[in-house]
């Protein structure tokens, strides 16, 4: 039954790596189950038809964890699978960036790439696993794909370089968190996230990816060999070059008005030349070649408006009239919502971004649960990005791909600066809304987003900035470019994003449109952008030069206390009717940390707080004899009272210990609500306690 079963497998960095097909999914283009350790992912490439009407390459890239690869059931009410988590639609990216540009130009036959989890041992992250799969089903799909491809994760561990380290060490002890995919001719796509490691650190780690790269490229093109179908038939586009020449005829007029100032009064200029050329190229067309014709004028304008800022950039002239490692103009408004815990807007050029930092307690963790070990984050950061701010309409729904991608590397890119959970033990959440755009806006992100936690009161150990770079590479010529705008980002090579302290880099994200990169030329890159990301900081620390010393005071307070561990449930209550009634006396938010007894009480009102961390330490006081007392009355009998001496703990006072001499009876000394000195004189094996207020008043005496 399985006789087109294929397989080829190689020890590459300690780890098994098989690659296998014929077994499933024997109709799709290419099919595959890549393993690495005990851990498997399949992936399937499948092509359309031709789509000639649209003027882009549909691929869509698309991973799912199941759960049952790591022997669990989904939560939730409707026990299966949903949207795609945060981390699916990262992995999605991660894909999607790297094969994109790989595809042969003009192909625009509908792809899907399709991946899931079909087993997880618990050490060997899937995401990178899913990448190498679906490099290997388009590899063997006889699609029109440029490149053999591969796929690793770096971690560096005690000061040593370590490829494909497990998931309990990038969680413990690695320093770095890279993730490389690349093919013979360099890298093709980069995303990190780092503790301040040094520009020379991060390309040593560049380098090793790029050599275990090679050894998978190697068994990826063995596996080719050996079950690769022959590359298919598909219709190249064919290029009227005569229309093209009319169109580029019009290059002196677009390079005339590119330097326009402002994005927007820059784009209307170049709309007006391409108006214009429509108007003349398509003097007498007739009738029903009027839409075609039409269609390929604009593609040819497109490509030429490009061609222009890609010319002028290379001849030291950016269109917005900056050098090209020069910064765009930063102003910074701290505190712009003044009842936000912490918050900036932040303006670089013509890109803002509105930041909010906000505190909260233990309780708004957020529980990440997926097929690996579950997790608490006490930090997050969302990004979002309104058509407003590119002066366009569009339908609203929820965050995006980019969006969430945008999100997490700025989150990467703060997170190895914020302070240990036990010496700041809020949970810290940032939003960036994103209100003007025109390139950068996710590293406007990340120092606004680190301004305001500085303005919040987090003590960071150091501040924060990111630079975006871009590229524009003709021949022999290259140019580097720091802090890019749109124009750029879309019409160069490459976006490269730098996140970083003054110390080192924290997050890395390279995309890139041309095949490869070499090491040379990232070593240019991340040095222009070490210069930039520091003027950033500095520009950033003359408004706010040191994390506030006080969080705001809308902020919640909190108090940390220990109780023993045995009153937990003592403390909570039946049914929680105990640690309720706290909450709701006091106004606060009671948190148990752990079984040890660990607790911590959150509240806007400052003395509100304290008075309930002072209820709690006392309710869950133990009695010891001698100790004493400001007891309320609770119940009188014949032979003495009961007196609430620590919240829901009452002890007898005899009436023989009421007062000195004879009593004849409770009420002749006290009454009911009445408060009493009394101080404890004996707890039995069960815990009852015996008080006496005669003892009390003769210490008070003596």
């Amino acid at each position: 039954m399985f006789d087109t079963h294929k397989r080829v497998e190689a020890t590459i960095a300690g780890r098994k790596i098989v690659l296998e097909t014929g077994h499933m999914a024997r109709q799709a283009h290419g099919a595959v189950i890549a393993s690495v350790g005990d851990s498997q992912v399949f992936a399937a490439a499948s092509c359309g038809g031709a789509r000639p009407e649209i003027d882009f390459f549909p691929l869509v890239v698309d991973y799912r964890e199941k759960t049952e690869a790591a022997g669990k059931i989904p939560g939730g009410f409707f026990k299966r699978e949903g949207r795609p988590t945060t981390k699916e639609i990262l992995t999605m990216r991660l894909t999607d960036r790297t094969i994109r540009p790989l595809f042969s130009a003009g192909f625009k036959q509908e792809v899907q790439v399709m991946s899931f989890t079909m087993q997880y041992d618990g050490e060997n992250n899937t995401d990178v696993i899913s990448m190498i799969a679906a490099f290997a089903a388009l590899s063997i799909s006889g699609m029109p794909f440029e490149a053999t491809l591969g796929a690793v994760r770096i971690g560096q561990i005690d000061g040593k370089l370590v490829a494909f380290p497990s998931d309990d060490d990038l969680r413990t002890s690695s320093k770095l968190n890279l993730i490389v995919a690349g093919h013979e001719d360099g890298l093709a796509m980069v995303e990190a996230s780092a503790k301040e490691l040094t520009e020379a650190e991060m390309l040593d780690a560049l380098e090793l990816a790029e050599e275990t790269i090679g050894e998978i490229i190697t068994l990826v093109k063995e596996f080719k060999a050996l079950a690769g179908k022959p590359t298919m038939e598909w219709s190249v586009p064919t290029l009227d070059t005569v229309l093209k020449d009319k169109v580029f005829a019009y290059h002196d007029a677009v390079k005339a008005v590119i330097f326009t100032e402002g994005k927007h009064a820059r784009d209307a200029a170049v709309r007006e030349v391409r108006t214009r050329m429509l108007e003349e190229l398509t003097a007498g067309v007739a009738a029903d070649d009027l839409a075609a014709t039409t269609k390929a004028l604009k593609g040819f304008y497109h490509d030429l408006s490009g061609s222009v800022e890609r010319e002028c950039i290379l001849e030291g002239k950016r269109t917005d009239g900056r050098s090209h490692d020069e910064i765009r103009q930063i102003t910074i408004d701290p505190n712009f919502v003044p009842r936000n815990h912490g918050s900036v807007l932040f303006t670089r050029g013509e890109t803002q971004a509105l930041v909010s930092a906000t505190l909260g307690t233990p309780d708004d963790e957020q529980i990440i649960d997926g097929i690996e070990r579950e997790y608490r984050k006490n930090f997050y950061l969302h990004y979002n990005f309104p058509p407003y701010s590119v002066g366009e309409t569009r339908r609203i729904m929820g965050p995006g791909r980019r969006e969430i991608g945008h999100g997490m590397l700025a989150e990467r890119a703060l997170e190895p600066v914020l302070p240990a959970k036990d010496a700041f033990p809020y949970t810290m959440r940032i939003v960036s809304n994103i209100t003007e755009s025109n390139g950068s806006s996710s590293m406007a992100s990340v120092c606004g987003g680190c301004l305001s936690l500085m303005l919040a009161g987090v003590p960071i150990s150091q501040p924060v900035a990111g630079i975006a770079m871009g590229l524009v590479q003709e021949g022999d010529q290259t140019v580097v470019l720091s802090d890019i705008q749109g124009s750029e980002d879309h019409n160069g090579d490459m976006d490269f994003k730098v996140a970083g302290s003054g110390i080192g880099i924290t997050a890395l994200q390279m995309d890139i449109k041309i095949k490869s990169v070499s090491r040379a030329l990232l070593e240019r890159a991340l040095k222009q952008a070490s210069e930039g990301r520091r003027y950033i900081l500095r520009k950033m620390l003359e408004v706010v030069s040191q994390p506030s010393a006080d969080i705001s005071e809308h902020a919640p307070r909190f108090e940390a206390l220990k109780i023993p561990g045995e009153k937990i449930g003592f403390l909570i209550g039946p049914g929680g009717k105990t640690i309720k009634g706290l909450q709701e006396q006091y106004q606060v938010r009671i948190s148990v940390l752990d079984d040890d007894g660990h607790i911590q009480v959150f509240g806007q009102d400052n003395p509100k707080v304290k008075a309930c961390a002072a209820a709690i330490n006392a309710m869950c006081e133990t009695p010891k004899i001698g100790s004493r007392y400001t007891g309320t009355v609770k119940s009188i009998r014949d032979f003495g009272a009961f007196i609430e001496i620590l919240p829901g703990v009452e002890g007898l006072c005899h009436i023989s210990e009421l007062a000195d001499g004879f009593v004849d009876q409770v009420s002749d000394v006290i009454n009911m609500g009445e408060e009493i000195e009394v101080i404890i004189i004996n707890v039995d094996d069960r815990g009852k306690v015996k008080l006496s207020a005669k003892q009390a008043k003769e210490t008070v005496t003596s």
